[in-house]
């Protein structure tokens, strides 16, 4: 007779962005709050990521882990059910290849975005700020130096998360106490060193929404273009992630060790990644956001993190 699965340790979550693709995140959020035990203890977050970390926030504010569920739900419904502005937003095909003859200000004169719209209807940036059930970490990068910036829990607004979603060919930076920022995929997708420095969660997961190889050479120019801008939203997270890794194995048997260096050593680093699943979904599929298309990577998110799970569990 099996006994009841094993209460998960408390988790801090880095999420990625990616468009569209981040109803996969949905789908490993929505199982992992299935978990009658799990405890949050904070959330690092980028562009689409940000998205689900505030509904994951928003909703668990209002009523727990199913409040949580059904905010997530709400969130890609609404994204859904706003198709076509929606993927201008992401960045739909005709207006990128605007953008390469013409500044923002020229093809948006007027400023519009349809995300302000969802993301004021969809959360209480007022209650989240005083409330937040965890510690939220919203990414944007600096325009004038590159830099990452980190809205904390006492900075989080509407203009936060359009500085997160700022696609720089397609929307004015963002102004946000005089300074302006544009996605923050840039700089950090996602940011690791909030969840090391300023959580104590021993377990840290990574979710990703695009596969961490493609062993297949791009061979058209199409492909190519688009490699390269998985690669410019990649590299700064897994360099982060490679160094954490370097730094915990310097650690080994190294005594006496700081308060730091036991934070370090006693860190698990996991990955929840769609690896093959998604490995035939390139760039254009972060535009799609027709309903059954969000539902096919929900499913795939659910599964992904299914066996996450199993394997925590038999480790």
């Amino acid at each position: 007779m099996s006994g009841s699965p094993l209460p998960l340790p408390p988790l801090s979550l880095a999420l990625q962005g990616g468009g569209a693709h981040g109803a996969f995140t949905w789908g490993v959020l929505d199982r992992l709050l299935e978990e009658p035990a799990l405890a949050i203890d904070g959330v690092s977050a980028t562009s689409s990521g940000a998205m689900n970390a505030l509904a994951l926030a928003q909703g668990w504010l209002e009523n727990g882990r199913d409040g949580a569920r059904a905010k997530l739900e709400a969130l890609w419904q609404a994204v859904a059910a706003q198709s076509n502005p929606l993927r201008w937003a992401f960045g739909g095909n005709l207006l990128s290849s605007w953008a390469n003859h013409f500044t923002p200000e020229q093809i948006n004169p007027l400023g519009l975005n349809p995300l302000r719209a969802l993301g004021e209807r969809l959360f209480d940036f007022e209650r989240l700020r005083a409330q937040a059930p965890f510690k939220l970490f919203v990414a944007a990068t600096r325009v004038r130096d590159g830099a990452l910036k980190l809205f904390g829990n006492e900075e989080l607004s509407i203009d936060a998360l359009l500085a997160s979603t700022c696609l720089p060919q397609l929307f004015a930076a963002v102004v946000v106490d005089d300074e302006t920022y544009w996605d923050g995929g840039y700089a950090g997708n996602p940011a690791l060193e909030p969840l090391v420095y300023r959580c104590t969660a021993a377990h840290v997961v990574c979710v990703l929404v695009q596969p961490l190889s493609r062993p297949q050479l791009p061979a058209t120019a199409r492909e190519i273009a688009e490699r390269v801008a998985e690669l410019g939203f990649s590299t700064t997270f897994l360099r982060e992630y490679d160094s954490l890794v370097h730094a915990q194995a310097a650690l080994r048997g190294s005594v006496p060790l700081s308060a730091l260096g036991r934070r370090m050593k006693a860190l698990r680093l996991h990955l929840v990644e769609p690896g093959d699943t998604l490995s035939e979904y390139r760039a254009k599929t972060r535009l799609n956001t027709e309903l059954g298309f969000l539902l096919e990577l929900r499913d795939l998110g659910r599964d992904a993190a299914g066996r996450w799970l199993q394997q925590l569990r038999s480790s």
